[in-house]
């Protein structure tokens, strides 16, 4: 089996919300796939679906204790790899148009590549990146060396 990485699913507090600022903010179209507490959106070789963050703990059997407190940091950082630095202040710039806090302005990384960070209406972080030592395949996705 082929472990591939398919699907990330957003818990968000406000599915209204959520959805207006990945459409009409940052420009995604929801599949047909879409329907009633979920929307699908295409990201490349990767979906994109926002649930209700309650539901979603239902789903996997989490206990609502583990919800957490409103602003807690929740250990996912999601990422929008860039073609070039102008791509990424770009989208960072759309991101905060259409109600995003930036998180972290775009700067050189220590690594040698660029990147900064937005936070969406839901809390949930992106790093918008151009990392120079990966490559982009024709769909936008990221391209790893291979395994050594």
């Amino acid at each position: 089996m082929n472990f591939r990485l398919t699907t990330v699913t957003l818990g968000v507090d406000d599915l209204d919300r959520a959805s207006t600022f990945y459409e009409q903010g940052l420009g995604l179209k929801p599949s047909s796939a879409s329907q009633g507490d979920i929307r699908f959106y295409e990201c490349g070789p990767v979906v994109l679906a926002l649930y209700p963050r309650k539901a979603l703990a239902e789903d996997a059997c989490l206990p609502e204790a583990r919800l957490g407190e409103a602003g807690r940091f929740d250990g996912v950082t999601l990422a929008c790899n860039c073609p070039g630095r102008a791509e990424v202040d770009a989208l960072l710039a759309r991101a905060v148009a259409a109600g995003a806090r930036l998180a972290k302005p775009a700067q050189e990384a220590f690594w040698g590549g660029y990147s900064g960070y937005f936070e969406d209406p839901g809390g949930h972080l992106w790093e918008a990146v151009w990392a120079p030592q990966f490559e982009l395949n024709a769909v936008g996705g990221l391209v790893l060396p291979a395994p050594r």
